[in-house]
């Protein structure tokens, strides 16, 4: 089933826009004009104050033949068909025209009407859930323990923020870019996982809780694999951790495989998720310019990284992170995973002996795809490869209870 291209049910789409509660939240002092194609055929959306208007000639148009529509208008679309930023990244036959700055301006308010669009297109009544996503009940107490501890980064002392829950082996847990340690939160309550295993979570300097470096300029954050190992190792060292799991994912999942290569002896084991040897073409400008709101902007450009499997609960979550993130932090972070590293060069030294290593990539991620992070590993003898279906580009976050099911036989691998 493609979008329907009569007359009737782009007016039931503008009249269901007119009155979602979403949308109303959104309104403001923002005017956009946009169109959705299909095979020729375009509905145009134009807004004024926020609120939906007159048409007028849009700014951009997203378009698409029906055969790829028919996918994204599915329950449950198959991967890089679930959002238009996947689509547009992933799918050759998705085109866009236009403006691509006010695209990135609205790209949050694209989504919803798209939503809406696709929630009448199934034949649901009206008014359009808040998300399309499954209900996750709310997780047991966690009984979480928080710190911080004094770290030398550099020479420089930091003041770094950490929590911890659960007994036994030691499992230091990285978050991912531009968000910080309640990633973990869920795993941390999951009693599976924290019988057997004390979880150590930690913010990176200028994320969460823990505070920019003592006297940088606002807006200078800037990662990169050395440094962020001298974090990683700084860490370990001050808090007294007793030759830990290290388990990662997107940006720490990259930094993973440095950890195994430059301090195999440090770790029992490396779980690297959602990682390669490099990831091209994934900073945006968009991310830290003058004219896009960042905390609408950013969480948008990941939201489309999970997959629409992950429960509505944990996917607000993520997004609330993201939009709570400092001046360019993020921006700093994807200078590390999509920039400064490639390690394309040394992957293959990577001793498996010395420090196992298993790498599990999600079916819906299209940052680092799981055809990548496949063809990294074929490059390491001895490590494991999992592909993990039903999840995307944060596994720990976006969906904990399925990511355990994949995590706990590992973890058990690696006493």
């Amino acid at each position: 089933m493609a979008w329907p291209t009569t007359d009737a049910f782009a007016s039931t789409w503008h009249a269901a826009c007119a009155t979602d509660a979403v949308l109303a939240a959104l309104a403001g002092p923002w005017s956009v004009s946009f169109a959705i194609a299909q095979d020729g055929d375009a509905v145009r959306f134009s807004f004024e104050n926020g609120r939906i208007a007159a048409i007028t000639a849009p700014a951009f148009t997203i378009g698409a033949p029906a055969t790829v529509w028919a996918k994204f208008l599915l329950p449950t679309p198959p991967r890089h068909h679930h959002v238009v930023l996947a689509m547009i990244a992933r799918v050759a036959e998705v085109s866009f025209a236009g403006d691509f700055k006010t695209f990135a301006q609205h790209c949050h308010l694209v989504r919803r009407v798209l939503e809406i669009g696709k929630w009448l297109a199934l034949g649901n009544a009206l008014p359009a859930p808040a998300a399309l996503r499954p209900s996750l009940p709310p997780p047991p107490p966690g009984g979480r323990i928080a710190h911080t501890i004094a770290v030398r980064i550099n020479g420089i002392p930091h003041s770094i923020a950490y929590e911890e829950a659960g007994t036994g082996r030691d499992v230091l847990c990285l978050h991912t870019a531009g968000a910080d340690l309640r990633q973990f939160h869920r795993l941390m309550a999951d009693p599976r996982i924290i019988a057997g295993h004390r979880l150590i979570a930690f913010d990176l300097p200028w994320h969460g809780r823990s505070a920019p470096t003592p006297g940088a300029v606002p807006g200078s954050w800037r990662l990169n694999t050395d440094l962020y190992v001298e974090i990683i190792m700084q860490f370990v060292k001050a808090a007294g951790l007793d030759n830990p799991i290290v388990l990662g994912a997107s940006m720490s999942g990259e930094i993973c495989l440095e950890l195994a290569l430059r301090h195999p002896e440090a770790f029992r084991g490396i779980i690297a998720c959602e990682s390669t040897d490099n990831v091209p073409n994934r900073q945006t400008p968009w991310a830290f310019h003058p004219e896009i709101n960042q905390s609408l902007f950013v969480p948008e450009w990941i939201h489309g990284l999970m997959a629409p499997q992950s429960p509505a609960e944990c996917a607000a979550e993520v997004l609330w992170h993201y939009a709570q993130g400092g001046p360019g932090v993020f921006w700093g972070d994807i200078h590390f995973y999509s920039g400064e590293w490639n390690a394309t060069d040394r992957v293959h030294r990577i001793d498996t002996n010395r420090c196992p290593l298993v790498m599990m990539t999600g079916e819906y991620d299209y940052s680092c795809t799981a055809e990548m992070s496949e063809a990294t590993a074929a490059k390491i003898p001895g490590v494991r490869f999992r592909r993990m279906e039903g999840i995307g580009h944060f596994p720990f976050a976006e969906n904990p209870p399925l990511f355990a099911g994949y995590l706990l036989p590992e973890l058990e691998r690696l006493r």
